[in-house]
């Protein structure tokens, strides 16, 4: 079992515009990379969690998100950056269309897209992080047992919503993350 890097899409990888689907609104955030490029140096697994209700609303189709991914992750690969997972839930319990509108243990806040990695890709929950922008991707991250909970950037709010033992980035932004990855307290 090895450590992974947990990390929330829209918000840490990219800038957060609403419902992104197009490559020509996707904005990488500065310091993904060195961030990634770091965690993975370090031996840790990359894997995205994120939710995508866009796709159970009707705002865009699971192939657009594919499309997407795709095209992000060459962006990566460019720079010999590779994620052992992308794990996603279309599903939403309120605003979801049609099969979409279920109650999912895989939708952020629950657990489940973090632990379906863990158990397909022999990751331990208990040496990994979570990098997220909202209280629902720490409160995955407490419920699938993560050891660390990170919290960038956060507003009020999502700080106050956020399990006790979050830690919350609030200056410096992914470069931060990263250089504390570097000095060993990753």
């Amino acid at each position: 079992m090895r450590p992974a890097l947990f990390l929330d899409r829209d918000g840490i990888i990219n800038e957060d515009l609403g419902y992104v689907h197009r490559v020509e609104d996707f904005r990488f955030l500065p310091g993904i990379f060195d961030l990634c490029a770091t965690a993975q140096a370090l031996g840790l697994a990359l894997v995205i969690v994120t939710n995508q209700a866009g796709i159970g609303r009707g705002y865009y189709t699971e192939a657009d998100f594919h499309a997407l991914t795709g095209w992000m992750l060459e962006r990566f690969a460019e720079r010999g950056i590779r994620f052992t997972a992308v794990e996603f839930c279309p599903d939403h319990p309120v605003h979801g269309i049609g099969p979409y509108r279920r109650e999912n243990r895989r939708r952020k806040p629950g657990p489940g897209m973090i632990l379906d990695a863990c158990a397909a890709h022999g990751l331990d929950p208990a040496c990994s992080l979570i990098l997220g922008d909202r209280a629902t991707d720490m409160q995955a991250g407490e419920a699938a047992g993560l050891a660390r909970l990170i919290l960038l950037p956060a507003s009020e709010a999502e700080i106050a919503a956020s399990p006790t033992r979050t830690e919350v980035v609030r200056t410096g932004g992914l470069a931060a993350v990263a250089k504390a990855l570097r000095q060993g307290q990753g």
